[in-house]
This record gives C-alpha cells, sequence and structure tokens, in this order.
C-alpha cells in the first residue's frame, strides 16, 4: 500500500521535473515506479480535496506511464474511453501545476479536453467511443500516409457496448495498424497463469520470433499446397497455446492479434510488450492489461466502486467530508423503488451500469430476480424494457440523462411509438457543474417533448418526485421522470403516495404583472424571485408545471393572459440566468408604467 507522506519526504521528486512526456523518456526505467508513487501520492492528495474519480485513475497510472514512455506522443495518438481514469495521462502532459484546480470553475477539466492540451486527442465523457474513433483515425492516417500510431485505450467496463464491438469488427476488417489497450480490472486470473499469458505475449511479438515467423510463412507458402497445410498446422498450434492460457479467442476471431493478459502494474513487461508493439506493426492488435481499480489506496482497493468517482474526504480513514444535509433526489428515488416494489411485484428495475449511482442498489438487493443490470448498453436497455413491459411488466429504466441520449431511437421506435408503459427515470438532469460539459444533463427536454405519445415530468422538490413515480408506473403508456442531481430542498415527504392528474399543473403564487413557469427545481428560485420582485411592487404569479408534457394550457393559458408576460425557466438553466430572465421581465414592466 502507498504510504501517502512517504513519497513527499524524499529528496529527489521526480512528477517535478515533467513536463512533458518527453521529460519521461529522458528518465530511466529504473526510476519509473518511484514516479509512479509520486503521481499516485499527487492525485489522492488533489481529490480529497476537490473530489473527482479517483479508483480509475489510481489503477491506470503504470500503464499511462508506459504509454508516453513508449509512444510519440502526441505525434502518435492516444485516445483515452470515457476518459475518467485520466489523471496520470494530465499530470505527465504539462499540468502538473494546474492539477489542484481539478474539476473547479476555470480550472483543469475531469475528463480529455482538446482545448486544454494537444495531448488530449478527442472529448470523451461517454463509453464505448475510442475503438471507432482510433480506427477513423488511422484510417485517416493512412490514406495521408502518415506513419503515426492510434492507440486506444478501453476498460473492460465499456466493452459491454455494442460500439466497442461494432469499431472491433469493422477493424479487423480494414486490417489498419490500430492498438487497442483493454484495462482489465475485473477479470480474475491467478498469478501464474497471468505471468505464463505475459511471457508468452511478449516472446511471440518480439522482434526476433516476428522476423522468423515472417521468414517461415515465406518460405513455406512457396512450397505451394504442402506448405499451406504445414502453416495452417502452425498457426492453428499457436492459437491453441496462446488459447489455452488465454482469453483472447475472440479477439482473435475478430482479426486482431491478442496479446496478454499481462500484469498492469510492473512497468517491466508493459514497456516492453509495448515496445515491441510499437516495432513490429502487426494490423489490429489488442493488448490485454490487467489493472487494479484503487491501486496504492487500500479504501479504494478495498471498495472500488465506492471509490469510483468521489466528493472531498478525509485520507486517514476515507470518509466523506460532507455534511448531512437534505436527503438526494437519487435516495428519494431508491427508496420510493423499494417501496413500489412491494406493492407490485409486476415492478422492474433496470439500469446500465450504475446501480448505485442511480440508487438502485437497495432495489437490487431486496428484489434481485426483478432487478437487471445490463451493463453499458443504454439502447439495449431501453428495448429490453420493451419486451418486458409487452408481457405485462412494468419496467423503470434508472439511466443519467446525459447518457440516455445514446438510445433516443429505441426510445422513439421501440417504446413510444407502440405506447408501451416503460417509465424512464432520468438523473442529473440539468447542469451537474463539476463533470463538465459531456456530463450535463441539458439537452433531455427538447429531444423528449417532440416524442408522441411520452409525458414528460418534472418534480420541484423530491416529495413530488416520489408521487411522480408512483404516477409513472401505474401510468398506461411511456413516461419519462426527469430530475437534478444533489440534495433535496430538505421538505417533509408525505406518507401516503399519491398519483397526479396527467398534464395538470399547480398554482403557487398569484400576480398580475408577470407569470413566472419554473421547470423542475426551478421553482423554489422563481418564487424566491417573487417574493423580492413583491418588495419592488412587482406582482409575480408563479406555476409550477409538473408536467413538461402536456402542458396544462388552461392554467397556464388564463395566467398568461392575466399577466401579459411570461418568463419560462427550464431546469438547465443556472441561477444566474433565472435572475437576468425576470430582471429584463422587470424591466419591461416598468417601464410600461412609466
Amino acid at each position: 500500500m502507498l504510504m501517502i507522506n512517504s513519497v513527499q519526504d524524499r529528496q529527489a521528486q521526480l512528477l517535478d521535473t515533467i513536463n512533458s512526456p518527453v521529460d519521461l523518456r529522458r528518465l530511466e526505467p529504473e526510476v519509473l515506479d518511484q514516479l509512479a508513487a509520486e503521481i499516485r501520492n499527487k492525485i489522492i492528495q488533489t481529490v480529497a480535496v476537490t473530489g473527482g474519480h479517483l479508483a480509475p485513475s489510481l489503477g491506470v497510472v503504470e500503464l499511462t506511464i508506459a504509454l508516453h514512455y513508449v509512444f510519440d506522443t502526441p505525434n502518435d495518438k492516444l485516445i483515452w474511453d470515457v476518459g475518467h481514469q485520466t489523471y496520470t495521462h494530465k499530470l505527465l502532459t504539462g499540468r502538473r501545476d494546474k492539477f489542484h484546480t481539478l474539476r473547479q470553475y476555470k480550472g483543469i477539466s475531469g475528463f480529455p479536453k482538446r482545448s486544454e492540451s494537444p495531448y488530449d486527442v478527442v472529448e470523451t465523457g461517454h463509453s464505448s467511443t475510442s475503438i471507432s474513433y482510433g480506427l477513423g483515425m488511422s484510417a485517416a492516417k493512412c490514406l495521408k500516409k502518415d506513419k503515426g500510431r492510434v492507440i486506444t485505450v478501453i476498460g473492460d467496463g465499456s466493452m459491454t457496448a455494442g460500439l466497442a464491438f461494432e469499431g472491433l469488427n469493422h477493424a479487423g476488417h480494414l486490417d489498419k495498424n490500430l492498438i487497442v489497450i483493454l484495462n482489465d480490472n475485473e477479470m480474475s486470473i491467478s498469478p501464474n497463469v497471468g505471468a505464463m499469458s505475459s511471457f508468452l505475449s511478449r516472446k511471440l511479438t518480439g522482434k526476433t520470433m516476428s522476423g522468423l515467423r515472417r521468414h517461415v510463412e515465406e518460405r513455406l507458402k512457396s512450397l505451394s499446397s504442402v506448405g499451406e497445410n504445414i502453416l495452417t498446422v502452425l498457426r492453428k498450434s499457436e492459437e491453441s497455446l496462446k488459447g489455452f492460457f488465454t482469453p483472447g479467442m475472440l479477439f482473435e476471431a475478430l482479426k486482431f492479434k491478442y496479446i496478454g493478459p499481462i500484469p498492469g502494474h510492473q512497468l517491466e513487461s508493459l514497456i516492453e510488450t509495448l515496445q515491441n508493439v510499437r516495432d513490429n506493426p502487426m494490423g489490429p492488435v489488442l493488448v490485454h492489461v490487467l489493472t487494479t481499480k484503487g491501486k496504492g489506496y487500500e479504501p479504494a482497493e478495498k471498495n472500488p466502486g465506492d471509490y469510483h468517482g468521489v466528493g472531498p474526504f478525509d485520507i486517514a480513514t476515507g470518509k466523506p467530508l460532507a455534511a448531512d444535509g437534505p436527503v438526494t433526489y437519487t435516495g428519494v428515488f431508491g427508496r420510493t423503488m423499494c417501496r413500489l416494489g412491494r406493492e407490485n411485484d409486476r415492478l422492474i428495475a433496470i439500469t446500465a451500469a450504475m446501480p448505485a449511482g442511480t440508487g438502485l442498489a437497495p432495489f437490487s438487493r431486496e428484489f434481485p430476480d426483478r432487478f437487471f443490470d445490463v451493463g453499458i448498453a443504454e439502447q439495449h436497455a431501453v428495448t429490453f424494457a420493451a419486451g418486458q413491459a409487452m408481457e405485462g411488466m412494468r419496467p423503470v429504466v434508472a439511466i443519467y440523462s446525459t447518457f440516455m441520449q445514446r438510445a433516443l431511437d429505441q426510445v422513439i421506435h421501440d417504446v413510444c411509438l407502440p405506447g408501451l408503459p416503460v417509465t424512464f427515470a432520468l438523473d442529473r438532469g440539468g447542469v451537474v457543474g463539476d463533470d463538465g460539459p459531456t456530463h450535463h444533463g441539458v439537452f433531455d427536454l427538447s429531444f423528449l417533448r417532440f416524442i408522441p405519445n411520452l409525458v414528460v415530468m418534472a418534480p420541484k422538490d423530491e416529495n413530488e418526485l416520489q408521487h411522480m413515480l408512483h404516477t409513472a408506473v401505474y401510468h398506461t403508456g411511456p413516461i419519462a421522470l426527469r430530475y437534478p442531481r444533489g440534495a433535496g430542498e430538505g421538505v417533509q415527504l408525505d406518507k401516503e403516495l399519491k398519483k397526479l392528474a396527467i398534464g395538470k399543473g399547480e398554482l403557487l403564487r398569484e400576480g398580475r404583472d408577470v407569470l413566472l413557469l419554473p421547470v423542475g427545481n426551478r421553482v423554489y428560485p422563481a418564487l424566491a424571485a417573487a417574493e423580492g420582485l413583491m418588495k419592488l411592487g412587482i406582482e409575480a404569479a408563479v406555476i409550477n408545471p409538473r408536467f413538461v408534457k402536456p402542458l396544462d394550457n388552461e392554467l397556464i393559458g388564463f395566467w398568461a393572459e392575466k399577466t401579459g408576460r411570461i418568463v419560462t425557466i427550464d431546469a438547465s438553466a443556472s441561477f444566474e440566468t433565472v435572475q437576468a430572465e425576470i430582471q429584463q421581465a422587470l424591466a419591461r414592466t416598468l417601464d410600461d408604467r412609466g
């Protein structure tokens, strides 16, 4: 285990000398383990203050060092799938002095960002895109006669998505020199098997062996059909030897040269293997690397799921520093799902690799037969839910708003056109802050409103959320329930759940000068703004629409006609935007009054 302060006590600080991968490549291999320890210390110390994706980044420290040490980045393109594991990458590529601003306002992003650095090749935040990105770049380089290499790093979780296999399939067909690094932190392989596989892969891909293989193949091919038969037997023998020790048969079937699995925290074997791959182009190749998520920080190693993404925490104990506050929307959703699950044995919960993040972990424990984690496969999750609904079940698909974008066609074609009773629980609706633009749930209202048969709801607080969920699971058609990240308003939760009338809003405040139409958690800021306007002699009416689709035309139309002015405030608007809009409405009202 890493001793948090031991690295800082050393006189020499290697990390302070690294301003780019060029500096890294000047180091002797013998000191790279010390550099890895310093980097882990830096990541832990920083994330303890700023929050961030701790366990993923700790798991790829050595792999990141090896990649930048071996390849000529940024001339060689290094693509990170998802990108939440790139903290070491950022430290090695000129952002060490800014690393303390990680995920802060005007600081460096927690994900790759093209405007930050030429080493950030693509802006990623959604998974399973790296192979397709990389293959496109590799094909373009081939057309340009560019000899630069393309390396993609993808996790085993991201390999569950269909997009990853679409990329693999096409890469095998095109036969370009694409290097795919499979970062596997879940597969259980014994040390002996892993060591043997590492040894075999390094020897079978070495320069001497590669040259000998090419020479033998050329000689045998010259012997007509007899030589071809011998060559076929030899190839099968090599595949059988590797297949016995490794899980590479799938990738070999996709026409990838499979290498691995190799230990992901042993720099010597990593560097040797990557150098062999670099120096011996062999078409599409997949290097299978075994890593430990959370490596070097004991709490994260023991519970990597809990430390995947964290807020500020105490390093000594690993416990979060956040003070107790109101219950979160996610927490209320999870508890209400359990409650509804006890009442209705047809209720099904579905998520895409996010049981904890969506609040469904308690449901999964209480109702394991009615809980389905489909992996990172949002499209499949939606159509899978449609199949459940066709058989009389009541599926609830819980996916972050930003990730639901990936399944828009399935929402339209497979659920809403046939009008199936599927509930979409869209967590993280609106601006989410720290994780940046790839994770903002700001597009859902626009792409959900035009879909036929779909009802769209947004609760003003955590109490209304539980009633909306109850309403949704008993509705006869599809419903999207969209709610924000983080803590609720601290309101009292009703003991009895009630069904809301579809398409009916509620008048919260009467007024004659302007109508405020806030959506979701913008309701309470709108009420506060109305109080402020009242002090200036401006009477603002406030309506909580509850339903973005269908709107309560009767209620909204009446107060719109009465006031003559409307300010709409959707749940993706910042508080500053709310203030600015209301101030403009106020100025127009004062002008009219002279």
